[in-house]
């Protein structure tokens, strides 16, 4: 009971410590102030004959902790099974009162003493209330979050080398400097606090520039490269699907636009430039870590164990980039025109570490998604002239990472390896048989400043190591970049960069000439 209302119901409790027919003058107020002045007790220790199994044991404590107005006999007793007297009663009821009226006393000194700052407060609590109702009465959706990611690319590529009409065709093709961007509205809907229905927003204006491909001279595209079917600037769905718990340790993923490199159970890697796709896209294993997108099912199954113990987890998905055709000899799902994927991944990681390993069988339209110009052209497995199915694709890779426990100069390492082998279906003569790629990536953590991160990764896009011809094409290429991300704000980075490839055509490149490429970026990413 607050101090307040003890005092409200002092008056009813004198009146019952008087009978009726009390007349006032009965009152012997020495007595009373003899009894008032006893020494109070300052715990109920004190109380030799009180313990906490009587019934009235916290009542009797609170008044002599909260207010100090109980005293005993002077032996050390409070002898409570005895009654007590009118003079005990009054004088134990004005100790108290007069407690009370000193709180009361020091409640309004202090409310005068911050009389501003708690006008201070009540306004901005005012204030406060109407945002709130403003937003309220405003708001989107009481079940959707709204998120962004916007990014700038400024930058051009530099073509070397001595082959010479190669060299010129690539300057005349892709030899300006560019701005383009891409933008991402995601809309995370959960209806049990567990589950997430995400719908996707995107638009760009990447393809006309060097940035985006795979083609000849562009064979390595950059992961933020973007542009609708519809052309630039256009906005389209992107991801629409939904992902729900089956227990504490099984997931499922069903989507009408879904992508299988975000259905997997744990990440290949942990180097993450956001710069070329072929490092932080697809993990330096494009055959396996395709990026097909389009109707999507998949399943996610993560080992429960305490938080920081190494744990287990695997995935499996299918997805099928025309199952919206009706034709079955067009698409489909299910069908031998789906230009379906199927993918599984098993591994294991830990607070610092993480090993895993991936198949993919893909179907004929399931491109490498990056390669050099010889291999990518011919990776469209087994699809006759008109696009007709019949072939097939087989990818396995072999990925793991180490991070330090602290960021210094020693950088997290990750590496990939990747090999695709195709099926002989409609086959020519120079056609890829078999392809491979790796890299490895290294990656710096709060250097020189806090939240700047710094990388560099080396390796090789997908390149023919045989062919259905009875001579290995010489497809090798090497693929370098080198970047420093500053971290501007929490919201907005700065990431100037290099990057280089040796032989972007591959086995395409003229017989005894070269044609490398230089390119220099500055990414500018905004995240709301």
């Amino acid at each position: 009971m607050k101090p307040f209302q003890k005092f409200f119901l002092a008056p009813a409790a004198l009146g019952l410590l008087s009978p009726l027919a009390a007349n006032a003058n009965e009152l012997n107020l020495d007595a009373v102030n003899q009894y008032a002045s006893q020494e109070q007790v300052t715990s109920i220790s004190q109380f030799s004959d009180v313990q906490p199994t009587d019934w009235a044991y916290q009542a009797l404590s609170n008044l002599i902790e909260r207010y100090g107005c109980v005293a005993g006999y002077p032996n050390g007793t409070y002898k409570g099974g005895q009654a007590m007297t009118r003079y005990e009663a009054a004088a134990l009821l004005n100790a108290c009162l007069d407690r009370i009226t000193e709180v009361t006393d020091e409640l309004k000194r202090l409310m005068k003493e911050f009389e501003k700052e708690l006008a201070v407060l009540r306004g901005r609590v005012d204030g406060l209330e109407a945002k709130v109702g403003e937003l309220e009465a405003t708001q989107f959706s009481t079940t959707t979050k709204l998120s962004g990611e916007a990014t700038f690319l400024l930058g051009a590529y530099a073509f070397g080398g001595s082959a010479g009409e190669a060299r010129d065709l690539a300057r005349e093709e892709y030899g300006a400097t560019v701005f383009v961007y891409d933008v991402r509205l995601n809309f995370d809907t959960s209806f049990t606090g567990k589950d997430l229905l995400r719908t996707r927003l995107r638009a760009g204006n990447w393809a006309s520039s060097a940035f985006d491909g795979p083609t000849d001279f562009r064979s390595l595209k950059f992961d933020k490269s973007f542009e609708s079917d519809a052309g630039p600037n256009v906005v389209d769905i992107d991801r629409l699907y939904y992902t729900f718990p089956v227990g504490d340790q099984l997931k499922f993923t069903l989507g009408a636009r879904a992508r299988n490199t975000e259905l997997l159970a744990l990440k290949p890697v942990v180097y993450k430039s956001d710069l070329l796709d072929f490092f932080t896209g697809t993990f330096g294993a494009s055959g396996t870590y395709n990026k097909e997108t389009g109707a999507a099912v998949g399943a996610i199954w993560k080992q429960k164990v305490k938080k920081g113990n190494p744990y287990l987890a695997a995935a499996v998905n299918y997805v099928a980039k025309n199952a919206a055709n009706g034709n079955p000899g067009e698409g489909g799902v299910g069908t031998d025109n789906s230009a379906a994927s199927f993918m599984a991944q098993l591994g294991g990681a830990g607070k610092n570490w993480g090993l895993s390993a991936a198949y993919r069988y893909g179907q004929c339209g399931t491109n490498l998604r990056s390669g050099t110009g010889y291999t990518y052209r011919a990776s469209r497995v087994g699809c006759d002239d008109l696009g007709n199915g019949g072939g097939s694709t087989n990818n396995f890779a072999v990925s793991a990472y180490w991070q330090p426990s602290e960021s210094g100069w020693v950088p997290s390492i990750s590496g990939s390896w990747g090999i695709s082998t195709f099926s002989d279906s409609y086959k020519v003569a120079t056609d890829t048989q078999a392809a491979q790629s790796w890299m490895v990536g290294l990656q710096w953590s709060d250097v020189f400043v806090k939240g700047n991160n710094a990388g560099m990764a080396v390796g090789q896009a997908p390149f023919t190591t045989s062919a259905f011809s009875d001579t290995t094409p010489q497809d090798g290429n090497y693929v370098w970049e080198w970047w420093y991300k500053f971290q501007v704000t929490d919201n907005i980075s700065v990431t100037p960069a290099l990057v280089y490839q040796s032989r972007p055509l591959g086995q395409n490149t003229p017989s005894g000439k070269s044609l490398d490429s230089l390119g220099g970026v500055v990414q500018v990413g905004f995240k709301f």
